[in-house]
């Protein structure tokens, strides 16, 4: 007889709430998540497996550009659901035996997640069950200081992350919040920003006339204005 039974919704957390907590045993000893990063941004990432080619690409990019997410203030901690023994050695066989698009002896500094029984993957949404329901897709949360989400992408099992996007989704969330802004697509430091929309008709009268200062409008709801890529270099950078 078929069964017909779906199988139970996946909770996802949601951008803006609170990071869920845990407790686990990583590469460099245990972690108190996201406790332990209090103070600091950090980026929560599963991969599907040990020893797999795309995790292998994805590990020694995160693992190169570690120092510019450092610059950031922002922290890196892995996931998949295998062993703590399996994590070790394959970590060793990249630093030992890997070279891929110029790295070479990389070595993998930031903590990887033992979650041999899925708890912290099943915590995060990180299974699903229409992809995998024994591997954890590659999930990406990007967490604030005060432990809060403030991003999330899903990746499928086949496809390798886009790791200039991920320093430019850090960069842009620091921007934001440092200067009261939005910032439009394709966005990089030095491009110009959004201005929020106008709190009163005056403001927005003022605005479309030229009379705020550094502000271009394209029309009432479309304002931009100017700031230099050092001015926000300097400004996401700070610790």
């Amino acid at each position: 007889m078929e069964n017909n039974v779906n199988p139970a919704p996946v909770s996802l957390p949601r951008i803006g709430e609170k990071a869920p907590s845990f407790k686990a045993v990583t590469t460099q000893g245990p972690i108190n998540f996201p406790g332990d990063y209090e103070g600091s941004w950090v980026i929560l990432f599963s991969h599907p497996a040990d020893f797999t080619p795309v995790c292998t690409s994805e590990f020694m990019t995160f693992a190169t550009l570690e120092p510019k997410f450092s610059e950031l203030n922002c922290k890196l901690v892995g996931l998949s659901v295998d062993g703590l023994y399996s994590h070790i050695a394959w970590l060793r066989t990249i630093k030992e035996k890997i070279e891929y698009k110029g790295m070479k002896d990389v070595e993998v500094k930031f903590p990887l997640i033992e979650d041999i029984t899925m708890e912290v993957a099943k915590l995060y949404g990180m299974i699903q069950p229409g992809e995998s329901s024994t591997k954890a897709v590659r999930a990406v949360f990007v967490i604030d200081p005060k432990g809060v989400i403030r991003t999330v992408v899903y990746y499928p099992l086949s496809m390798g992350r886009n790791f200039d996007e991920l320093l430019r989704v850090v960069q842009a969330l620091k921007a934001a919040d440092e200067f009261g802004i939005a910032t439009p697509a394709d966005w990089r430091p030095g491009d110009d920003v959004i201005v929020p929309t106008a709190g009163s008709c005056g403001v927005a009268k003022d605005r479309m006339d030229g009379k705020e200062s550094g502000v271009t409008c394209h029309d009432w709801f479309f304002c931009t204005k100017k700031i230099s890529k050092d001015d926000v270099i300097k400004a996401v950078t700070k610790k």
